[in-house]
This record gives structure tokens, sequence and C-alpha cells, in this order.
């Protein structure tokens, strides 16, 4: 499996450029409106640009752009996204479910995993970061459906403060904050107001543990507006996403 080539994009990436930086500015201002909607600054909010399924060289065009932060969810892509931009000044953000066994691979190139949901992830990132000798900063995936599903992965909010604590004392891992993705089919206001909750309730405890990182292309509005400090925007900045290659 390999990710998706744009072929309109390697026939003529001036045109691809043009394109980015329209979209990259448009969700620059929807960014601004939600800050100055929420009474928060424009600086308090950081976007990462999620590139799944688009390749290396959109990267570098929104690197070119000014983006330095990079979301990805799948490591098979991901490893090799990274390698073939690793002369960037770019964050890389983990933020799909991780399996125990990408953990190794996941750690020699993300600087943040935001899908941190259960006691034996958290055991296996601290050990692979230790042999890598990397810190990885980590956020708790907050599980915010009624009846969660267990594909989506996330830890139910009275969860929270018991795994945010062993993140917290794991060698090798830096406790940065939580994570959402609003349920589907619901209104995003009320699920992030409940992240906000299980946010100020993580910070009472680990004052360091700053970060909320919630909100996508459909929902970033109500995200800021309940204290999300990183959005994670895919399709408004690439455009809608083809399947993947095989």
């Amino acid at each position: 499996m390999t990710y998706r080539d744009d072929d309109a994009a390697a026939a003529d990436p001036a045109a691809r450029r043009t394109e980015l930086a329209a979209n990259l500015a448009r969700v620059e201002r929807r960014i601004a409106e939600a800050c100055a909607a929420a009474g928060r600054d424009r600086s308090e909010v950081t976007l990462i640009a999620v590139t799944k399924t688009y390749p290396a060289s959109d990267v570098r065009i929104l690197a070119g752009l000014g983006v330095t932060g990079i979301g990805e969810n799948r490591d098979q892509e991901a490893s090799v996204k990274a390698r073939d931009c690793a002369d960037l000044p770019l964050t890389w953000h983990f933020i799909g479910r991780l399996q125990t066994n990408k953990v190794r691979s996941v750690v020699s190139y993300a600087d943040m995993v935001h899908s941190v949901d259960r006691a034996r992830l958290v055991r296996v990132l601290g050990a692979e970061a230790v042999r890598a000798g990397r810190e990885i900063a980590c956020l708790v995936q907050v599980a915010l459906e009624k009846d969660p599903d267990p594909g989506r992965g996330g830890a139910p909010p009275a969860q929270v403060p018991e795994l945010a604590e062993a993140v917290a004392g794991t060698e090798g891992l830096r406790l940065a904050g939580v994570m959402a993705v609003a349920p589907l089919g619901e209104d995003p206001e009320p699920a992030f107001a409940r992240l906000a909750e299980v946010a100020r309730a993580v910070r009472a405890e680990h004052p360091d543990a700053w970060m909320v990182s919630a909100g996508m292309s459909a929902d970033l509005r109500q995200a800021i507006a309940n204290g999300a400090t990183h959005v994670r925007v895919g399709t408004a900045l690439l455009g809608r996403r083809k399947p993947f290659v095989r």
C-alpha cells in the first residue's frame, strides 16, 4: 500500500502550490475569525496540517508556505514521508490509533503522539523512547461518545486522570495534554465543552499539560470556542481525499 500521488500536482507543481496557498489562507482566516469570536488571540492556536494520503511534495509545499506541524495517522505512510522530508524543520504529530507493534517505528520520527489511550501503550512508548534516546510528547486521547466505538480509540473521561499520571511518570515521555475527536453525527459543541472540563482537570494536576488537540476542517470553530490549542486540518487544506493506491 502506498499513499496517493496526485497526477495533476505532479504535472504542475506551481498550480498545486497556488491551490494550497489559497486553501491555507482560507483556513487561516477561519482560525482567526474563530479566535476573535472566542475572545482569544490567534497566537493561541496552532495549525496541524493532516497530510494523510497526500504525497511528500505537498508537505514540502506547505512547509514553504510556513506550516511547521504535520499530522499523520498511518505509520506505513508517515514513516516514508518523514524520511523524505527529514531536511525540513517540521514537527511530526502522530494522530491515529497506535498499535503497539508500530511504536518503535513511530518513535523514530514522531515528536508528539496524540492518541495515547491505554496503559500498555504508555509502557511500550516509554520503553521505545528510552531505547531511541528521545523524549516523546504525549496527549491522552479522550473518548467523547456516550457509547464509545473501540475502533475510534480514546479513554473514557473517568480513566483520563490515571492515564495522564502514568504518562507523566514514565521515562522517555512528557505529558502534553489531551486530544479528542468529536462524536460522529452529534453537535460538536457540547462534546468539546466536555473535553474542556477534562483538560482543566488534567492541568490542575499537571500544569505543564496545557495542550488541547481538537477540531478538524468541519468543526474547528467549535473546538477553538472551547479552548483548543491545536487544530488538525486536512480536507480544507489539501482537498477531498481519494482512496489509497494499492
